[in-house]
C-alpha cells in the first residue's frame, strides 16, 4: 500500500505541474481533454452562468458575470497549490516518514506539516526526522517558491494580452458605434471622403484578430475577461469586422477588396479556432440577424453614404453565403459566453459610449461630431 501511495501522490503532483505549466508558461494550446486547467473552467462556467441567471438581465447580471475571469484565475492557482500541497502529504504519509511530536501522524498532521514546508512558513512545531523526509522537505520548499514565483511572474503577461485586446475595441466606439455595427463601420469611415481610410483600420483589425486568436488559444481563460462596457466584448468586436468585411467582399463600397479578404481571412480563423477550443456546436442565429426588409434598409443607408452595389440581388446572394461561413460559429461564442451578437443595422442612431455621462445628459453636438458633419459641413 505505501507503493501505491508513493505513485499516487507523484501522480497528483506531476498532474498539477505540469497543468501550471501548460497552462501559463506553453506558449500554445495543449489539446489534451484530461487537462484539470480545462475541466475546471467547463465546471466553473457552468455553474457561474447558472446562477447569474438568478439575477434579471442587465447591469447587475453582467457584473456577475465580468467578475468570473479575474476571480476563476485565483481560484485556479488555488487549486493548483491545494494539489500540490496534498500530494505531497501523500507521499510522506505513503513512505512514513518520522515526525518529531507526532510520532503516530495522521494524514491531518502531514497536511499541516506539507502546508508549512510549501509556503515555507518554518514554525518547526513539527519537523522531519530522518533523510528521505528531510529531503523531501527541501524539495518541496524550493518548489512551493519557484512555482508560486512562475505563475505569479505570469500575471503581467496575462493583462497585458488583455489591454491590447480591450484598446483596440476601445478605439472601434467612434467608429463604429457601441456595440460595433458593420452599417456604422462603412457610413462613417467608408464614405467618399473617409474611404482612403478603410484599409488602414481593416490591416488594423486583421493584426487584433490574430492576437486575439494567439492570445486565447495560449491563455483561454483571457476569453472570460469582458469589456469595461456592457455593450462591449470581443466577441461583438469580431464580428462586427466580419460583417464589414462581408458587405465588401459582397460588392458594397467599391474599395479594394485584396484587404478585406485577408481581414475576413484570419478573423473568420480566429472564430472557428476558439469555438473549437470551447468546444461550442456552430449552429446560426435565430432569428436572422439580416432579414429581408433590414436588408433593404442597410442597401439604402449605404447607397445614401455613396457605397452602392452594382447589383443588389447579386450582393445580397453574395452576403448570404459569406455570413454562412462565420456567424453560426460566432454566435456559438456569444451564447456560450453570455454576449449579445451585434446588429448588421441599428434598430436606431447609436449613442457612442464616449457621448455619455452620468453627470450630463447627451450634447446635440455629440451627434453631428459622431457622424463627421457640423452644420452640413463634413469634415476628416
Amino acid at each position: 500500500m505505501g507503493w501505491i501511495g508513493s505513485l499516487a501522490a507523484l501522480a497528483l503532483i506531476g498532474l498539477m505541474l505540469v497543468d501550471g505549466f501548460e497552462a501559463m508558461v506553453l506558449p500554445r494550446r495543449v489539446a489534451r481533454t484530461y487537462r484539470p486547467a480545462r475541466l475546471f473552467y467547463r465546471v466553473a462556467w457552468a455553474l457561474w452562468r447558472r446562477g447569474a441567471h438568478a439575477f434579471a438581465a442587465g447591469r447587475r447580471r453582467q457584473m456577475v458575470l465580468s467578475v468570473f475571469g479575474p476571480l476563476s484565475l485565483l481560484a485556479l492557482f488555488a487549486v493548483w497549490v491545494a494539489g500540490l500541497i496534498c500530494g505531497f502529504a501523500l507521499l510522506h504519509l505513503a513512505l512514513g516518514t518520522p515526525l518529531t511530536q507526532a510520532r503516530d501522524a495522521d494524514y491531518a498532521t502531514y497536511l499541516y506539516f506539507s502546508g508549512t514546508t510549501f509556503f515555507t512558513l518554518g514554525y518547526g512545531d513539527v519537523t522531519p526526522e530522518g533523510t528521505l523526509g528531510r529531503g523531501l522537505s527541501v524539495v518541496e520548499a524550493g518548489l512551493g517558491f519557484a512555482f508560486l514565483a512562475l505563475i505569479i511572474g505570469y500575471l503581467p503577461v496575462l493583462y497585458q494580452a488583455f489591454s491590447r485586446r480591450e484598446v483596440t475595441i476601445s478605439l472601434l466606439d467612434a467608429r463604429a458605434g457601441s456595440p460595433p455595427t458593420a452599417a456604422q463601420v462603412l457610413t462613417r469611415l467608408g464614405g467618399p471622403h473617409n474611404l482612403p481610410a478603410l484599409a488602414p483600420l481593416l490591416a488594423e483589425w486583421e493584426r487584433w484578430a490574430a492576437e486575439l486568436l494567439e492570445s486565447n488559444l495560449s491563455f483561454p481563460l483571457l476569453s472570460y475577461y469582458r469589456s469595461q462596457h456592457d455593450n462591449q466584448s470581443w466577441v461583438a468586436a469580431l464580428t462586427a469586422m466580419l460583417d464589414t468585411c462581408a458587405l465588401l467582399l459582397a460588392g458594397w463600397g467599391g474599395a479594394d477588396g485584396y484587404q478585406a479578404r485577408l481581414t475576413f481571412a484570419m478573423a473568420r480563423h480566429a472564430a472557428v479556432d476558439l469555438a473549437l477550443v470551447f468546444k461550442t456546436p456552430p449552429r446560426p442565429p435565430v432569428p436572422d440577424r439580416l432579414p429581408a426588409d433590414a436588408l433593404a434598409r442597410l442597401a439604402a443607408q449605404l447607397r445614401s453614404a455613396g457605397l452602392a452595389a452594382r447589383d443588389d440581388a447579386a450582393a445580397a446572394k453574395s452576403l448570404a453565403e459569406l455570413r454562412g461561413l462565420y456567424e453560426p460559429f460566432v454566435n456559438a461564442l456569444a451564447d456560450h459566453f453570455l454576449f449579445a451578437l451585434p446588429p448588421l443595422l441599428p434598430e436606431k442612431p447609436p449613442v457612442d459610449n464616449w457621448q455619455t455621462s452620468a453627470w450630463a445628459a447627451r450634447s446635440p453636438g455629440l451627434g453631428a461630431l459622431a457622424t463627421g458633419s457640423v452644420d452640413g459641413e463634413h469634415f476628416d
